[in-house]
């Protein structure tokens, strides 16, 4: 029995005030309708209605029972509703995460604007540059930078960033400037703590032959914004995203290291849950973003030495 179907059976007869007036409007045979409220009494193990031969009478157990029901239906109709809405219009709360620098100097101006765009949705991003589970945060999009590694999510590309080994001028007059990773071992750095996955001291093709090749860490910070201050003081060498110090390495505050030994640049995607059908709130973000977001990446990279 779909105690469901049985209930709004039961509250179209009261509705209508008959067996046979249900009927006509649910545009269902008699017997069935009959039958639907009988199985429910079975089910229940109470009478619901006193019927005659023009009119059935709510019993007392009938009466709470409908009333119960016609909250329950209420409620899933307007569930129903709520959920028809965010794939017939761009509306609702969208979740976005994404690493606080990027997300900052490039995501927040591209949402600001869409926020414009679309006064139906209301958006909650957040900055962190912790890997947050999307599925455990109700994330609906997140971005991120590295290769995605679970297959039930989709990845659309917006660029590529690449790690850079980087330090001030002065730390490098007065210490000299390392021409092979295996010269890093006599050098001064600032190393990452109280990241999910910290920053590795990585090169081209990963060759083990390099596999112990850092700085020693003179200060260990938990933010990017900490180590590149740390840098610009001549502490020592920093190993970051190009996208983190692009100003400085276009003004000259931050001297870049060690290219030829650079490992190959890390994607940059938008990611969501694979679906058949997006929330339009979904759909319309990606459409939003996207372009705005790879001609950003494209400028960048032409921008970062």
């Amino acid at each position: 029995m779909d105690r469901f179907e049985a209930m709004s059976v039961l509250l179209a007869v009261v509705e209508e005030g008959s067996l046979s007036a249900a009927s006509r409007r649910l545009r269902t045979p008699l017997a069935t309708v009959s039958r639907k409220v009988a199985d429910l009494e079975r089910h229940l193990r109470t009478q619901l209605l006193v019927r005659s031969s023009r009119r059935a009478e709510l019993t007392d157990a009938g009466r709470a029972y409908v009333a119960v029901s016609r909250r329950i239906i209420e409620q899933v109709e307007e569930a129903e509703r709520q959920a028809a809405g965010e794939y017939s219009a761009p509306r609702g709360e969208l979740h976005v995460t994404a690493p606080t620098m990027f997300g900052q100097r490039h995501l927040m101006p591209v949402a600001l604007a869409f926020l414009a765009e679309q006064p139906e949705i209301t958006l909650r991003l957040r900055l962190a540059d912790q890997q947050v589970s999307m599925v455990d945060e109700h994330i609906d999009i997140t971005l991120r930078i590295g290769h995605l590694e679970d297959s039930s999510l989709v990845a659309t590309r917006l660029g590529s960033v690449r790690r850079v080994i980087c330090a001030s001028p002065g730390y490098l007059a007065r210490c000299g400037v390392p021409r092979v990773p295996d010269d890093l071992a006599q050098h001064d750095g600032v190393s990452f703590q109280g990241f999910a996955a910290s920053p590795e001291w990585r090169y081209r093709g990963d060759s083990t032959a390099f596999a112990s090749a850092a700085p020693r860490p003179r200060l260990a910070v938990n933010t990017t914004e900490a180590a590149i201050g740390a840098a610009l003081a001549d502490l020592g060498i920093i190993r970051v995203l190009s996208y983190q110090v692009a100003d400085e390495l276009r003004a000259g505050r931050l001297q870049p290291l060690l290219a030829d030994f650079a490992p190959q640049p890390l994607p940059v995607s938008l990611v969501y849950a694979a679906a058949e059908l997006l929330p339009l709130k979904v759909r319309s973000f990606l459409d939003w973003t996207v372009p705005r977001l790879r001609a950003r990446m494209t400028e960048l990279d032409a921008e970062c030495p």
